[in-house]
């Protein structure tokens, strides 16, 4: 059992991907290029400058738990974070061969820190689907544009974003083959480990390509797609709209899947005591 104020890698790895997850802060060195998926990077000497900026609570990653994010954490709690250390840090979360983000695969950074992402207007399932996932598995803070098909790549050179879901030989973020950008975005970020990514992964493709007949979900989540995007005017308000909905179908691939529904209450893992 992890002592006081420490998070054990298990534990914490079951909250990545879910609206609880805590701010998880690495504090180690910025050449380190393996990072716990939705990682922030930020530098321990300079806490004073950046704790006012977390809120709820936090996970501080170190290299081996006993060293900066000792002090870090320890300073989050005095600005009234509930922040925790990862027990034995990333070379424990390593050992226990949790998934690992290579750093050089995200995109660059604005002056914020946030990774800054341009798609298309009027999303559908695809352009719903990966910014979830980006905000979850793996920059929190990230920040999604939505612009006209024929402008995106302009605008992307114009404020130096990253491109997603276009059909164009320049951009690296979308459809190979049969497989959809969601699909890719789980392959490069290395986060097929997290249990009912991969089911989630088919029912994305199956709803956005076509297929609705891949897996038995993937019609459904066509036919909320299209319900969504007529609802929303607004592309930003549509992803907001969407996001509890990935919330909950990700949660049901990952932990509901064998659940036929009946008259026995369930109680999430994580509100146990």
């Amino acid at each position: 059992m992890p002592s006081l104020n420490h998070i054990a890698p298990d534990k914490l790895a079951r909250l990545i991907g879910t609206p609880t997850s805590p701010v998880i802060i690495d504090v180690r060195a910025a050449d380190e290029t393996s990072l716990i998926p939705s990682s922030l990077r930020l530098r321990p000497k300079a806490v004073e400058s950046w704790s006012a900026t977390v809120a709820g609570t936090a996970v501080v990653v170190d290299e081996d738990g006993v060293s900066a994010a000792q002090a870090t954490a320890a300073w989050l709690r005095t600005e009234g974070v509930a922040a925790d250390v990862l027990e034995g840090g990333l070379s424990a979360w390593r050992t226990a061969g949790l998934p690992l983000i290579n750093s050089t695969k995200l995109p660059r950074r604005d002056g914020q820190g946030r990774t800054v992402w341009v798609t298309r207007s009027r999303p559908k399932v695809d352009r719903i689907a990966c910014p979830w996932l980006i905000r979850r598995f793996v920059d929190p803070q990230a920040r999604f544009l939505f612009a006209p098909a024929s402008d995106v790549l302009t605008v992307a050179r114009e404020i130096d974003a990253t491109p997603f879901d276009v059909a164009h030989d320049d951009v690296f973020w979308s459809h190979r083959g049969e497989h959809c950008t969601f699909d890719l975005m789980v392959e490069e970020f290395a986060l097929s480990a997290f249990a009912g990514l991969k089911y989630l992964s088919l029912i994305v493709r199956g709803a956005d390509t076509g297929k609705p007949d891949l897996v038995p979900e993937a019609a459904g989540l066509l036919a909320f797609s299209l319900g969504l995007s007529r609802m929303h005017g607004d592309d930003l308000d549509q992803l907001e709209a969407g996001m509890p909905f990935y919330d909950a179908l990700y949660r049901w691939c990952r932990d509901a899947r064998s659940e036929t529904h009946g008259w026995t209450s369930h109680t999430p893992k994580e509100a146990r005591s």
